[in-house]
This record gives C-alpha cells, sequence and structure tokens, in this order.
C-alpha cells in the first residue's frame, strides 16, 4: 500500500473516530457509534465456522453484519473493518463478505488490506496507543512490555492481544522478538487471567452471542414471509428478537400454500442477494 494511501485512510479513520465517543484513550462502544450513523446494524450467532461478517448497500440502506458467535474483540475489529469498506469502498450495489481470511489479513485483495488497515488506524490511532504507554505505564517508553500490559492496552483499546500485538509491532513499538516473547507469555498464563490481573474487560475474550436486529428487519422478514421466501418458524425467530409473535403482525400476513424450509441464518446470510 503506497505511504499517501495510507495517509489518506489514516485521515478517514481519524474522521470516523472523531464521531466516537471516547473514553480516555479508546472507543468506548463502537456498535452504538455505528448505530449513530444510522447505518443498520446486525448482529447474530451463524456459528463459529461461518463468516465474520458482510457490508451491503441495499436501495439507500447501509448494512453491516457481524457475526457474534467471534470473541467479543475479534466482532469489534470485524465491525471496524466492515466501517472501513463503507467508508473507503461502499458504492451503489457493492457488498463485501469477510471471512478468517480476509479479517486475519491474509487475503492479498488490495480492498481487503486497506479495510484492515482502516480498522487499525480507527482502533488503535499510533498517538492515543503512544500516549497511553507514555501516561499510564510504568515504562512509558515501551521497552520490555509484559503480557500484563498488553491485556492492559487490550481492555482500553476494546481489541483482541493478537491486535494489540501486531498494531504495536506496525507501530514499531516492539519488535519480532518481543513480539514473540509476549506472545509465548500469553499462551503461558492466558488472556483471561492476564485481563483478570489488570482489573481488564474480560467480555473482549469470550463468545457474546449477541442477537440484535433492526426493528425495520421485521419488515424484511414479513416481505419475503408473504412471498414464500421463508417459513413461519424463521418469522418466529425475527418476532421472538423483539417479544412479538405471529399474532401481533397477522393483519400483515398473507396466506400461505406451502413452507419451503429456510431459517434465520439462511435468511441473514441472503441479504446481500
Amino acid at each position: 500500500m503506497q505511504e499517501n494511501r495510507k495517509l489518506e485512510i489514516r485521515k478517514k479513520a481519524n474522521d470516523f473516530r472523531g464521531k466516537c465517543k471516547k473514553g480516555k484513550y479508546g472507543i468506548i462502544d463502537l456498535f452504538q457509534d455505528c448505530k449513530r450513523q444510522e447505518w443498520k446494524l446486525l448482529r447474530y450467532p451463524l456459528g463459529e465456522n461461518a463468516d465474520l461478517g458482510f457490508t451491503v448497500k441495499k436501495d439507500d440502506d447501509i448494512i453491516i453484519f457481524t457475526n457474534s458467535c467471534s470473541r467479543l474483540s475479534r466482532e469489534i475489529f470485524t465491525l471496524a473493518h466492515e466501517i472501513g469498506h463503507v467508508i473507503l469502498h461502499l458504492k451503489k450495489d457493492n457488498s463485501f463478505i469477510d471471512n478468517n481470511m480476509t479479517i486475519n489479513g491474509k487475503n492479498t485483495d488490495e480492498n481487503e488490506q486497506e479495510a484492515n488497515y482502516f480498522a487499525a488506524c480507527l482502533l488503535m490511532p499510533h498517538e492515543d496507543v503512544s500516549g497511553f504507554i507514555e501516561l499510564e505505564m510504568s515504562n512509558p517508553q515501551g521497552k520490555d512490555l509484559s503480557a500484563m500490559d498488553i491485556a492492559g492496552i487490550m481492555s482500553e483499546f476494546k481489541v483482541s492481544f493478537d491486535m494489540a500485538l501486531n498494531r504495536l509491532e506496525n507501530l514499531s513499538i516492539i519488535d519480532i522478538n518481543q513480539k514473540l516473547r509476549l506472545n509465548s507469555e500469553k499462551i503461558e498464563k492466558s488472556v483471561d487471567r492476564l485481563l483478570r490481573s489488570v482489573g481488564g474487560n474480560a467480555r473482549l475474550n469470550v463468545y457474546s452471542n449477541e442477537i440484535d436486529i433492526p426493528y425495520e428487519y421485521i419488515d424484511y422478514a414479513i416481505y419475503n414471509y408473504n412471498h414464500n421466501a421463508i417459513p413461519e418458524e424463521t418469522l418466529k425467530k425475527v418476532l421472538d428478537c423483539f417479544q412479538l409473535d405471529i399474532e401481533d403482525v397477522r393483519d400483515r400476513i398473507a396466506i400461505r400454500k406451502s413452507d419451503d424450509y429456510t431459517d434465520l441464518d439462511d435468511l441473514i446470510g441472503g441479504l446481500d442477494d
């Protein structure tokens, strides 16, 4: 990636970060910040082996989906990656589907690399990371950081241990040998114990299995049900997310001749069709 493009991405990440609610250094709740953009954010546990997220423009709506079967820190990075696609790449009728390859940076596609760089700049901007290390840690030069220090960075910036290490290496705060040492320390002590030892956010290392579906999605589900695209059971799953049942929307439901099996996972997965 050329330096002038990196600079452009850093500026756009910084502009979006300015719209987010922040703590002393890190973003407090990127999910809420995403909703404030009037984008439609869906969170649903599709399963550990399913895609991690997608972004699609459907008519005038921008829809972002994250798989909440991921650890919360991974889901947050996926959301930041999808926001990158929205700001950097999304045009009319475009869509992006992301899996382990694209989120882990193993995909050589330029758009995916840019979205990952955007996510890193959004979640862990250089100035804030340096400020946190200088002002909040006992070793202000970033030398000889411990795994407990990385757990503190994790908790403040709402990122995974691995993402923190990768970002610190990319910013030249640690070198490859320090990274390997810290990774070994992580394996030995476990991320859960490290987070607890610094009073950090232990939720970052667990699967949230969150179900968060915009209310407008009821209209989408009823439309698909009335056009014989999903069965009643799927419609019930959607309504249940809003503490509703079939009788609450009976006046909007058409009489069906048959039900071909589809489930909520298929319905969500079909948003980009």
